[in-house]
C-alpha cells in the first residue's frame, strides 16, 4: 500500500472508530455511574485527592502519540517520586498516528491519551471518547480547579461548552503580562564585529544594507547575514520577521490579514534581496541543513544572525564563547518597522503543545484526574522540572530554587547519565513556563543577555491560533499548496537578480492565491478568529 493510500485508509479508520465510540459513549453520567470512591476517600476542595486516597497498588496506562519519546516509569528519580506519592504505577506507551488509529478502531483504549495536535480530528471529537475534566474534578478531585488555568480551560472548550483536554506550556494573558516566558527570537551580532563598527544601528533598510557591506569589507572571511535554514519552510524570514517588525495580526476591521503582503514586510524583503544582490548573503544559506547551520554558529561564521528558536542554540553559542574568550554573540534591536509599529514577538500561546485526556475507558478515572492535579500543582511542577529538595536542589534565603552544583556538573559533563538518572524536564506533559519563576536565574551564560534584551517584547497571538482550515477539507488542501508556494516564492524573491524579477515573483504568488481558493480560506479563517475572540471573552467576563 503506497503512502497516499495509507493516509486515506488511516483517516477512514479513525473516522470509523470515532463514530463507533460516539455511538456508545456520549453520556458521561452513564460512563462513570458504576465507578465509586466511597471506600477510598471523602472529597475535600481544599486538599488534593491524591493526598486523601487510601487505595494502594494503582495502575494506569498512558498513551503518548509521540513515537520519538522513550520513558520507563519508575526507573528514574522523577517518576519514582510520582509513583511513591500517588501509589501509582504507569505503563507508558508511545506511538504514531497509525498506532493511535488502530487503538481507537480496536477499542482497546488506555486510561490517558496525550495528543500533539489540538486541531486534529481526534482532538475535535474528544467528546466521544474522553471525559469532561470539570465533571471528573467535581466527582473525584475538586482541587483540580485550583491548579488548572481558567483561561486555558475556556480555550479548550468544544462546541458543547465542555473541556476534555489540558495542554502543557499553555501561556495565558497573565503569563504574558508577568513576563515569565523568555523571548525565543533574536537578531544577534558578534560582539567584536559590533564594537569594531562603532556599535551601529541597523534599524532602517538603508542602515541595514550599509552595515552588511561594511562587514563584508572589513571581515571578508565572515558571512555578513545569516538566518535559520529554509530547506523545508521559510525559517525566520516569514512570520518571525513579520513579528519582529510588528506587522499587524488582523486588519482594521478585526479580520484576517495576509501578513505576507504587508507593505512594511515587503520593504524589508526587498532590502534583504538588495543585500543578497550586493553579495552579502551567501548562496549556501539557502541550502544549508540543520547540522551545517549549527556548526557555523559554533565557529562564529556569521557576523550577524536572525535566529528563531534561540534557546535551542545555547550550547552552540556557549561553544563559540569558550573557543573565543572575550567574544560572544549579543542581541541588538535589528530591523525595525518602517511604519512605526512596535515589535510583537510570539511565544507559546494558549494552545500549548501536548494535550492530555482521560478516556471513557479509564479503569480508574479518579486516579487519572489525581495525576493531572498532581502534575499541574507547584509540587508536580517543581518535581518534574527541578527534582527533589536536598537531592537535586536547595532553597536559598529568598525561597528560590538553586540547583546543587554536582547536579549541574553532571548535566554538563555527562548529559546522558543525567537524563537517565533524573529525567528532569522530560515528564513535561503538564509543564508550564510559570515554573521558571521558582528558580534562581542562571549565572551569565550565552542566552542571558539575549533574553534580557527581549523583556517586554512578547505579545500574545491568540486571535490567530488554529485558524487554518481543518485537515481533509478542500480548503485545507488549497492552503497546503499555498503554504508550499509561499516557501518557494519567498526564497525566489530574496534571490531575485533584479527588482523587476522580485516584483514578478511576488505577482506570481498573488496569482497563485487567486487560483487556489484564497477567498474561501480567508472566510474560514475569519470564522475561526471570531470563535477565538468569543473564547477569550469568557475570561474577561
Amino acid at each position: 500500500m503506497n503512502s497516499k493510500k495509507k493516509k486515506i485508509f488511516g483517516a477512514s479508520l479513525l473516522a470509523l472508530s470515532l463514530l463507533t465510540l460516539g455511538a456508545c459513549g456520549n453520556n458521561e453520567e452513564e460512563a462513570t455511574e458504576d465507578f465509586s470512591i466511597e471506600d477510598r476517600y471523602e472529597l475535600d476542595a481544599s486538599t488534593p485527592a491524591w493526598k486523601l486516597d487510601t487505595k494502594e497498588d494503582n495502575k494506569l496506562t498512558w498513551y503518548i502519540n509521540a513515537d520519538w519519546l522513550q520513558l520507563e516509569f519508575g526507573e528514574d528519580m522523577t517518576t519514582a517520586k510520582i509513583k511513591e506519592d500517588l501509589n501509582l504505577d504507569v505503563d507508558i506507551v508511545t506511538g504514531d498516528d497509525t498506532k493511535l488509529n488502530t487503538m481507537f478502531a480496536g477499542g482497546d483504549m488506555p486510561d490517558i491519551i496525550t495528543l500533539t495536535d489540538s486541531t486534529s480530528t481526534t482532538a475535535k471529537k474528544a467528546d466521544t471518547w474522553a471525559y469532561p475534566l470539570t465533571e471528573l474534578a467535581e466527582k473525584y478531585d475538586p482541587f483540580f480547579n485550583e491548579v488548572a488555568k481558567e483561561q486555558t480551560m475556556n480555550w479548550f472548550q468544544l462546541e458543547d461548552g465542555k473541556t476534555y483536554g489540558y495542554p502543557n506550556f499553555s501561556n495565558t494573558t497573565e503569563d504574558y503580562e508577568d513576563g515569565i516566558m523568555p523571548v525565543n527570537t533574536n537578531f544577534i551580532i558578534r560582539s567584536d564585529v559590533y564594537e569594531a563598527l562603532g556599535n551601529p544601528s541597523i534599524g532602517t533598510p538603508e542602515e541595514f544594507r550599509d552595515v552588511m557591506q561594511q562587514i563584508k569589507d572589513k571581515y571578508p572571511e565572515l558571512e555578513p547575514f545569516g538566518f535559520n535554514p529554509v530547506g523545508n519552510d521559510v525559517g525566520s524570514l516569514g512570520d518571525v520577521l513579520q513579528d519582529f517588525i510588528g506587522v499587524p495580526l488582523e486588519d482594521e476591521n478585526g479580520e484576517f490579514y495576509n501578513r505576507n503582503l504587508d507593505e512594511d514586510y515587503l520593504t524589508w524583503l526587498k532590502t534583504i534581496n538588495e543585500v543578497y544582490r550586493d553579495g552579502n548573503i551567501s548562496d549556501d544559506s539557502f541550502s544549508d541543513d540543520g547540522p551545517t547551520f549549527d556548526e557555523k554558529i559554533k565557529s562564529g561564521n556569521y557576523a550577524t544572525l536572525f535566529v528563531n528558536g534561540v534557546s535551542g542554540f545555547g550550547g552552540h553559542l556557549q561553544t563559540f564563547m569558550n573557543n573565543n574568550p572575550g567574544v560572544e554573540y549579543i542581541a541588538i534591536d535589528g530591523p525595525q518597522s518602517t511604519e512605526g509599529n512596535q515589535i510583537k514577538l510570539n511565544q507559546t500561546g494558549l494552545s500549548g503543545w501536548m494535550v492530555n485526556y482521560i478516556t471513557k475507558e479509564s479503569t480508574d478515572p479518579a486516579k487519572a484526574i489525581q495525576l493531572f492535579t498532581y502534575l499541574l500543582s507547584d509540587e508536580g511542577q517543581i518535581l518534574t522540572k527541578y527534582g527533589i529538595e536536598g537531592e537535586t536542589f536547595e532553597y536559598n534565603e529568598d525561597g528560590l530554587i538553586e540547583m546543587l552544583p554536582e547536579i549541574t556538573k553532571l548535566k554538563e559533563e555527562k548529559p546522558e547519565e543525567y537524563s537517565k538518572k533524573y529525567r528532569l524536564s522530560e515528564i513535561l506533559f503538564f509543564n508550564h513556563d510559570r515554573a521558571n519563576t521558582l528558580k534562581v536565574p542562571d549565572e551569565k551564560g550565552p542566552l542571558t543577555q539575549l533574553q534580557e534584551w527581549g523583556n517586554g517584547k512578547l505579545y500574545p497571538h491568540y486571535v490567530v491560533e488554529n485558524v487554518n482550515p481543518d485537515q481533509g477539507t478542500a480548503e485545507a488542501r488549497s492552503y497546503d499548496a499555498i503554504k508550499t508556494n509561499w516557501h518557494t516564492s519567498l526564497i525566489s524573491m530574496i534571490r531575485s537578480k533584479s527588482e523587476k524579477e522580485f516584483d514578478s515573483n511576488l505577482e506570481a504568488y498573488e496569482k497563485f492565491l487567486d487560483d487556489n481558493n484564497w477567498d474561501d480560506i480567508v472566510k474560514i479563517q475569519n470564522e475561526k478568529m471570531a470563535t477565538n475572540k468569543e473564547k477569550l471573552s469568557l475570561s474577561e467576563e
